[in-house]
Order: C-alpha cells, then structure tokens, then sequence
C-alpha cells in the first residue's frame, strides 16, 4: 500500500522532530510466499511504537520485541527472516517465505529530517525518487527519477540489487479522485482506502459531500474539474466519475484528459456512454484520441447491479490498468 508508505514517513518524520532516533525498515527481496512486496515500508521507536508493515504480523512482532530489547545499535543491517539460524523457531514464517529486510537507524540530525521531508515530498506526488543505499557503507542518496512514460511503465521493480548497493523507488501514492457524491462513491472510496489509494472526493453540493461517510478521506466541496484543473494529478493518480450527472461527470472528463492520469473512467450504461462520447466530441472540444482514454462504461464487466458491485468492478480495473495487464 502505497498510501501506507506515507504514513510510515510522516510518522518518521513527527518523530524525528520530537527529538526520537527512529529505525526505518524496508523489505529488499522476497522469496517463496509473502504477504509484503519489495519495498514494502516500516518505521518504528525504541519504545515499540511503530508505523507501516513487513509481513502483516509475525516479523514486526519478532523486530520490535528485539528493538525494545536493546538490538538494532548499528547504523545499518540486512537481516533474512524465515531462516532458523541456530534452530531460532521463532524466526520462521508461518507462511514459508523468506524476507530480507534493511534496518537503517536514523538518529535525531538535521540530515534525517531533510531526508525523510524529501521522501515525503515524493509520495505526495511532488518528484520521483530513487533511494541509492550502499550496503557497505550504509550511505544513503536521493537520486531524481523520470516519470514514467505511460500506465505500462508504472510496474518497475520497486527494489533493484546491484551488487551491494540496492535501488528503491519512491514515487507517488497511488491517488483516486472521485467526482461526485453517490452510493457507488462510497463504496469506491472504501475499497480504495483499503487498497492503499490516497482519496479526494469532490463534489459542490456542500449537504452531499458534508454527510460523505467514508474516514480518511480528504472531501473538497468543488467541482471536480475545478478541483483537476487547480490540482492537477500526478501519473499514479485515477480519476471516477461516478454520479450519472453530465454538469458534474462531463466536465470532470474534459479536465481529466488533459492530465497524466493512469486511469479516467465514467459511469454509465454503453448507451448513455455513446452519448456521453458524442458530447464530448462535439461540445466538449475533445478529440477521438481523448476520448479514447475515459474508459465508458467503466470497469470490469462483471454483471454488477449494487453500488459495492460496481464499485468492485471500477477498483478491480482500476488495479487491472495500473499493473499493465490485459482486460
């Protein structure tokens, strides 16, 4: 979840600026099953209070136990879990698979701080980062990515191994704006927080987007489009239209096209998407290739009637496109 790498570094960071040495944790490499991929965040105080996962359980118990217990004193460390040196029991995952996670220690130092802020930044969507870490020395450099090219480049390895020096990718959290208050609306942005997306809803019906029940979610009582043409989006950004209503779908479409988004979509039968493309293209000024990119009717068709089957369907191809594979 790339929202809850977020988390990690924005706890990291409220620590740091309380004076806490903290450990930041990073899986490197995964081999046989594992709940946790390459890249995969934690971030943690002597005292045992912590953010983010590794394994969804079993190694952050063992990794904070040992933190509390006085181990981890050196600047860096890779450690593999789910081997048994010694006959350590303890160390075996339940699930079989091996871990090999990085523990860097980050003490209280201006330099800290302005390495995680930088993190952050990134995540936010301001930059793409690559973290170029030196296992031998432990020295680690922020290098400037490119952005990716289009939706098919966003699957490259988080984690890269060149020798002793390792390549993780720091980019933006993957981002869902939803235009417009509905009941699939709701439904959307529960799945997605669940996914890991960072959620804006905006609507400008202030009664509709006041009474949105959905925690964790940033609500701007706007028009979408407003909202996209001020904002703007990042390449890990999808955009929903989801309300059936053309003064607030329609032109949430016109300004999403003229974005990096992943992901644009809107709700509809196929007849009311034909007649949605034909407005578009007739009044709305945009071009065939624009309207190529909305994805009408959206999602994945999986005969849904309810707003949560629906919602299912858009989040399930939402995920589809992001990964680059084939509908």
């Amino acid at each position: 979840m790339q929202h809850l790498d977020l988390e990690v570094i924005e706890s990291g960071l409220r620590w740091r600026r309380a004076g806490e040495t903290v450990w930041l944790c990073t899986v490197l490499a995964t081999y046989g099953s594992s709940p946790r991929a390459p890249g995969s965040l934690l971030v943690a105080r002597r005292d045992g209070r912590h953010a983010g996962s590794l394994s969804g359980g079993c190694v952050e118990e063992d990794f904070l136990s040992r933190l509390e217990a006085g181990d981890f004193r050196a600047p860096w460390q890779v450690i593999r879990y789910g081997e048994s040196p010694n006959d350590q029991q303890r160390l075996k995952l339940p699930c079989g698979g091996i871990l090999e996670v990085l523990i860097e220690r980050l003490p209280a130092m201006p330099g800290t701080w302005q390495h995680l802020a930088a993190l952050q930044e990134a995540l936010h969507g301001q930059q793409r980062l690559i973290r170029m870490v030196d296992l031998t020395t432990g020295e680690a450099d922020l290098l400037t990515e490119a952005p990716p090219r289009d939706s098919r480049d966003q699957e490259r390895p988080r984690v890269e191994r060149q020798g002793e020096r390792v390549r993780i990718r720091i980019g933006p959290s993957l981002r869902l704006v939803i235009a417009g208050v509905s009941p699939v609306s709701v439904a959307c942005a529960e799945f997605a927080r669940t996914l890991g997306f960072e959620v804006v809803v905006c609507d400008p019906r202030e009664e509709e987007i006041g009474g949105f029940p959905v925690a964790g979610v940033e609500l701007r009582p706007v028009l979408p489009s407003r909202y996209l043409a001020s904002e703007g989006c990042h390449a890990s950004t999808a955009v929903v239209a989801l309300t059936h209503d053309p003064r607030i779908d329609d032109l949430a479409m016109i300004e999403a096209v003229r974005t990096p988004a992943f992901y644009i979509g809107a709700m509809g039968s196929r007849r009311t998407s034909a007649a949605r493309a034909e407005r578009l293209l007739r009044s709305g000024g945009l071009s065939s290739e624009e309207i190529a990119r909305i994805h009408m009717p959206i999602g994945l068709d999986i005969g849904s009637k309810t707003p949560a089957e629906i919602a299912l369907a858009v989040m399930a191809d939402i995920v589809r496109v992001y990964h680059g594979k084939p509908r």
